[in-house]
């Protein structure tokens, strides 16, 4: 039987299990690669405090994670591989209440994520971050 999520551990032991997936996949690599150059333990520093705050409600993150996506070149497609390779992740190593949430809050930001991008791109408006 998997655990739940618990505690920060947990958040690491996800966060970089998935990214190794994001690194692995074709489709995902090369939009991180152009905004991280292939240095990724910022960007993981900062998904540890993220998830800490999302799940845990744990002071850390500071940032607009919307307006880091603005500039890049995604779409639905990018977003359904990002949360298949979410919950296979979360899935593989843990289960219950908390790991639910966390598949939770990814699918309802993916949403929030393609609905604003969706309606910047159709409005042709230029994005305030």
């Amino acid at each position: 039987m998997k655990k739940d999520i618990e505690h920060i551990n947990d958040i690491k032991l996800f966060v970089n299990k998935f990214y190794q997936k994001v690194q692995a996949d074709e489709l995902l690599n090369p939009i991180f690669i152009g905004r991280n150059g292939g240095n990724w333990e910022p960007h993981l520093e900062r998904m540890y405090l993220f998830w800490n705050a999302a799940l845990f409600a744990e002071r850390g993150y500071v940032g607009n994670p919307f307006s880091k996506h603005i500039s890049l070149n995604i779409n639905i497609t990018h977003f359904q591989k990002w949360l298949t390779l979410f919950a296979q992740t979360i899935d593989e190593y843990f289960e219950g209440g908390v790991a639910n949430d966390a598949k939770w809050r990814a699918g309802i930001m993916a949403e929030n994520f393609i609905r604003r991008l969706d309606d910047i791109s159709m409005s042709g408006a230029i994005p305030i971050a």
